[in-house]
């Protein structure tokens, strides 16, 4: 039998556990991959990357609450807690998704 995931609740996460998990670059962009979309499974997400490096990275973005995990079958599904992390740091992800991705930025 396998071990539950752990989510923290909304009270534990903290901003300085999100910039570490959104400091790395795969991190980031496995973030941005999950935005807008129903969910994705762990080996789905990220070519390249070996199986191991990938579980890690969802791993840290789990614990520190980015990310919701759901084992469906095999597979492991993740949704992004947007909605969630909205509420506590109020355009967190607008803000490191425009420095991740600079030219997407209009100039002002």
């Amino acid at each position: 039998m396998t071990r539950p995931f752990h989510h923290p609740r909304l009270e534990e996460i903290t901003l300085d556990g999100l910039l570490h998990a959104l400091s790395d670059p795969i991190r980031r962009q496995i973030v941005f991959n999950l935005v807008g979309c129903e969910g994705k499974s762990c080996n789905k997400t990220f070519e390249g990357l070996a199986p191991s490096t990938l579980s890690f990275h969802y791993k840290v973005l789990r614990e520190t609450g980015l990310v919701r995990s759901e084992k469906k079958g095999v597979e492991v599904i993740n949704f992004i807690r947007k909605e969630e992390i909205e509420s506590k740091f109020p355009d967190l992800l607008k803000k490191v998704y425009q420095f991740h991705h600079p030219t997407n930025v209009k100039e002002q």
